[in-house]
C-alpha cells in the first residue's frame, strides 16, 4: 500500500476517541499553527503544498482561501462540506465516522489561517448516525482545550457546530449549501457575488470538503513543501477514493496519485480486479457526474500513454477521450453490465434531485429520463439517441449551479462511447429486455483484464 497521510492511524484501537488520537500525535498541528505561525504563514504553507480541493472542483485550496475578504469589524466563516451527496462517493463519511478528531484538527488550522471564530459542518441527513460522533468528538476537544475561548494561551477563539441537512444532492453545491445553512430552500445562488466576498449571513465565507480540510493537518505538520512532493505536477498529496461497482475490494483506499488506473483496479493492494472472473467493460472514475470512459480509453489516454489516477492524467483527452477526478467516487463495470440501464438510472437520480429552478434542467433532466427509459424498454426510436444527444448539449452550461453539467455529461459521455449499445436497444427491443448485451468495449488488446 501507498503512503498513507490520513488513514494512516484508521486501525489503531479507539482512534475515534480524543485520549487514542491524542496520543497518536492528534492536534500536533494545532500547536504548531496557533504557537509558532501567523494566520498569513498557514496559508503559505497550504499553497505550496499544491493542495486541490477534494470534493470535485479541484480548485486550489491556498488561492481559495486567499480570496477571503477581511472588512473590519465584520465575521468570516468556515463551512465544512460534509454533505457527500454524489452517488458512487463515500470517503468523506469513512473520514467523519472513524476519525472525527483529524476532521476537527483540520478545521481549527484552517480557522485560524481564515480568522474564524464560527465554524459549521453542513453534513447530509442520509448520515443520521454521524452527528452524533461529531458531536462528541467536538465535545471532547472542547474540554481538553483545544475549542473556545483563549484556545493554548494565544486569545485565539473558536466553535464548531453540526448542522444536519434534510437530504437533498443540490446541497453539495456550495451556495446552496449556505442558503440551507441559513434555514432556506437550498437553491443555488447566482454568482457573483462568490461567497468568500458575500457567504453566510452575506459575510466573506470559505466552503471546503471533508477531505481538504483533514489534508491541512499532514500539510502543516510535514511542511507545504514535503507534501508538495508527494503525487505529481498539479496533483499533488494523497487522494482518497471510494471503490465500488464491480470488484473484488469495494472500499475506501488512500492512493498516491503517481499510481496508473490499471493498478488501481487489478492490484491486490486496491480493488483486486474485476469480480467474478469478468473483464472490464467501462468505468466512471470520479463519481456519477463525470463521463463513463470505455475501458481501452480508461487505461490509456488519448495520446496511448498509461492513464494515472490523477487530476492531469484522467482528464487527458478532454470529454471526448477522458473524464475527471472529480470527488473520487470510482465505479467499475464488468462486461456484462448495460450502459444504457446505468445511464438511465443517473439521469433518474438528476431529475428527481433538480431543484427546479433553472428551466434547461428542470425540463431537460425529465425528457432525458423519460426518453432513456423508452430506450431501455424496447420502445425507443433512433431518433431518440440523437434528440438525447440535443437535449444534454443545450442543458450544459446554461444553468445558474453545475447539476445541469452534471446530469448532461453522463448522458453525453454515454452515447459518444457506447451509440452501438443505444442503437442495438433501438434495434432489438424484445432481446434487450433479456439484459444480454455481448463483450463490447472491453480493454483487449491494451491489456490483460483477467481479474
Amino acid at each position: 500500500m501507498g503512503r498513507q497521510l490520513l488513514l494512516e492511524k484508521i486501525k489503531v484501537e479507539g482512534i475515534r476517541g480524543y485520549e487514542t488520537y491524542r496520543r497518536e500525535g492528534g492536534y500536533r498541528s494545532v500547536e504548531k499553527a496557533l504557537k509558532t505561525m501567523t494566520p498569513d504563514q498557514v496559508t503559505d504553507e497550504v499553497k505550496k503544498s499544491g493542495l486541490r480541493g477534494r470534493g470535485g472542483a479541484g480548485f486550489p485550496t491556498g488561492m481559495k482561501w486567499s480570496f477571503l475578504a477581511k472588512p473590519e469589524g465584520v465575521p468570516r466563516y468556515l463551512v465544512c462540506n460534509a454533505d457527500e451527496s454524489e452517488p458512487g462517493t463515500f470517503k468523506d463519511r469513512y473520514l467523519m465516522e472513524f476519525l472525527p478528531h483529524l476532521l476537527i484538527e483540520g478545521l481549527i488550522v484552517s480557522s485560524y489561517a481564515l480568522g474564524c471564530k464560527r465554524t459549521y459542518i453542513y453534513i447530509r441527513g442520509e448520515y443520521a448516525w454521524i452527528p452524533e460522533i461529531l458531536e462528541t468528538a467536538i465535545a471532547e476537544a472542547k474540554a481538553a482545550g483545544w475549542l473556545g475561548q483563549n484556545i493554548l494561551g494565544t486569545g485565539f477563539e473558536l466553535e464548531i457546530y453540526v448542522q444536519v441537512g434534510a437530504g437533498a444532492y443540490i446541497c453539495g453545491e456550495e451556495t446552496a449549501l449556505l442558503e440551507s445553512l441559513e434555514g432556506k430552500r437550498g437553491n443555488p445562488r447566482i454568482k457573483p457575488p462568490f461567497p468568500a466576498i458575500k457567504g453566510l449571513w452575506d459575510c466573506p465565507t470559505v466552503v471546503n470538503n471533508v477531505e481538504t480540510l483533514a489534508a491541512v493537518v499532514p500539510i502543516l505538520n510535514f511542511g507545504g513543501e514535503e507534501y508538495a512532493k508527494i503525487g505529481i505536477g498539479k496533483s499533488t498529496g494523497t487522494k482518497l477514493l471510494s471503490a465500488c461497482g464491480n470488484i473484488n475490494k469495494p472500499g475506501v483506499y488512500e492512493i498516491d496519485m503517481t499510481i496508473s488506473v490499471e493498478e488501481f483496479i487489478f492490484s491486490d493492494e486496491y480493488c483486486g480486479g474485476i469480480a467474478n472472473g469478468k473483464r472490464l467493460k467501462a468505468c466512471i472514475p470520479g463519481g456519477s457526474s463525470v463521463p463513463i470512459l470505455p475501458a481501452n480509453l480508461l487505461l490509456k489516454t488519448a495520446k496511448g500513454e498509461t492513464r494515472l489516477m490523477n487530476y492531469e492524467s484522467l482528464s487527458d483527452g478532454g470529454f471526448a477521450k477522458g473524464s475527471m477526478m472529480g470527488s473520487g467516487g470510482f465505479i467499475v463495470l464488468d462486461e456484462d453490465q448495460c450502459v444504457v440501464r446505468h445511464t438511465l438510472t443517473l439521469a433518474r437520480f438528476y431529475r428527481h434531485e433538480s431543484c427546479g429552478q433553472c428551466s434547461p434542467c428542470r425540463e431537460g433532466t425529465g425528457w432525458m429520463e423519460k426518453i432513456l427509459r423508452n430506450i431501455e424498454n424496447g420502445k425507443g426510436k433512433s431518433s431518440d439517441i440523437d434528440l438525447l444527444w440535443d437535449i444534454q448539449r443545450k442543458i450544459e452550461g446554461n444553468t445558474i449551479c453545475p447539476l445541469g453539467d452534471a446530469a448532461a455529461w453522463p448522458v453525453a459521455a454515454a452515447i459518444r462511447h457506447f451509440r452501438d449499445e443505444f442503437e442495438w436497444h433501438v434495434n432489438n427491443p424484445v432481446e434487450c429486455l433479456t439484459r444480454n448485451y455481448g463483450l463490447a468495449h472491453y480493454a483487449d488488446p491494451l491489456t490483460p483484464v483477467t481479474a
